[in-house]
């Protein structure tokens, strides 16, 4: 956090409990936009600072040009350096290519597509098409209609066909990726032991706990269900953080369309199913609210809506269906260790770094033990059956 002194102002930012706190990165200033800019020629002369973003992660804002809207994101380096950065914007390129309707990032007169400045690192884009119904809404804020899950869900499914043919490999470890790699394996017990190995802050942080013994005792039976349907993982690179407000929508009313893609700052070598039951995570489940209301968190006709979106272009089977209920209860696991490791290595914060392992990581796991959980789980389970039967009925 050595650079924090070099800029003052502060935003408020999302908490990681449905609170708002004090940023833990510096606002974007003009002059430092103005600065930034100067090596991105086609985005013009700034004239104004509109927006700084909320989000948590990073600094972020909207600079008014006379060449148009630009949106300038800036990462700590230790978080995002320029190689980290590529992995993305070739992927994204990749999906534009391809006919998504994505924001590429915009070239530096060097031909980078992200810049590096002392222990800073940024990346710029034109500000892309759509009306941001989410932008102030907390992870884990579920869809205001039906019409919008449905609509995200075939978006969803149109990534997933754009993606086909990307085959880079897996990302190397960086905080704040949202991987699959321990959890996919036959066993995840040497997997997991070599993610810790990888990250010295999350080693150091588990020094004083007992992690094998909850692993095993929230997280492997879990592991057990999964096993048999691993086969249904298929790799292929995906968002992993698709959530309502990284899309830009047609327009503000409840039945508004899903526009166009952003921030793809997750993004991995993970699954389609993975991606999938990511998704359900991310705008099923209120789990912020559990806190004050354990029961009525998880809205199944949001669900029903996402995936009949996504069956609108790529039908999950029976078989595909299950292996999302038995997946759903690890989907977060790796993403929450990803957390631990930058609360406790980047912003060495204490009670974040607590809240990654033990309500993240752990807790959302053994949630699904409960009735909430179950009945999720059992709703899926209602729907592979619902594609069984008629699997049967069709005729030959």
């Amino acid at each position: 956090m050595e650079a924090a002194s070099h800029h003052l102002t502060r935003v408020i930012s999302h908490g990681m409990n449905a609170d708002t706190v004090i940023s833990d990165w510096p606002a974007l200033t003009s002059a430092e936009v103005a600065r930034v800019l100067q090596h991105y020629p086609q985005a013009g002369k700034p004239l104004r600072l509109e927006w700084h973003s909320p989000r948590p992660f990073s600094a972020a804002c909207v600079m008014h040009t006379d060449a148009g809207e630009i949106f300038v994101k800036r990462h700590h380096v230790r978080v995002r350096d320029v190689a980290a950065l590529a992995e993305e914007h070739r992927f994204v390129a990749h999906l534009h290519a391809n006919g998504l309707p994505v924001s590429t990032a915009l070239q530096t007169t060097e031909g980078a597509t992200a810049l590096s400045d002392e222990h800073w690192t940024y990346e710029v884009f034109w500000l892309a098409p759509g009306v941001d119904l989410y932008r102030d809404a907390l992870s884990w804020t579920p869809f205001s209609s039906t019409a919008h899950a449905h609509s995200a869900g075939r978006m969803l499914a149109r990534l997933h066909q754009a993606a086909r043919g990307y085959d880079a490999p897996a990302r190397t470890a960086r905080p704040l990726i949202s991987s699959f790699t321990i959890f996919s394996q036959h066993d995840p017990v040497r997997p997991l032991q070599h993610y810790i190995e990888q990250r010295p802050a999350i080693a150091d942080y588990l020094q004083e706990r007992p992690w094998r013994g909850e692993v095993a005792q929230h997280l492997l039976p879990f592991h057990a269900r999964l096993k048999p349907y691993l086969d249904e993982m298929t790799p292929l690179w995906t968002h992993n953080d698709w959530h309502a407000s990284n899309l830009l929508w047609s327009d503000s009313s409840a039945t508004a369309r899903a526009q166009t893609v952003l921030d793809f700052g997750l993004c991995d070598r993970t699954s389609a199913l993975h991606d999938v039951a990511t998704a359900i995570e991310r705008n099923i489940v209120e789990w912020l609210a559990i806190p004050h209301r354990p029961d009525q968190l998880v809205h199944l006709d949001l669900l029903d809506a996402l995936l009949d979106g996504y069956d609108t272009l790529l039908p999950l089977g029976a078989r595909q269906v299950r292996t999302l209920a038995a997946l759903l209860p690890l989907v977060h696991a790796e993403f929450a260790l990803a957390e631990l490791d930058y609360f406790h290595g980047v912003t060495q914060s204490p009670q974040n770094a607590a809240l990654a392992y033990d309500t993240y990581f752990l807790g959302h796991a053994a949630w699904f033990n409960g009735h909430e959980g179950q009945r999720l789980l059992a709703h899926l389970e209602a729907r592979a059956l619902r594609l069984d039967q008629t699997a049967v009925a069709q005729p030959l």
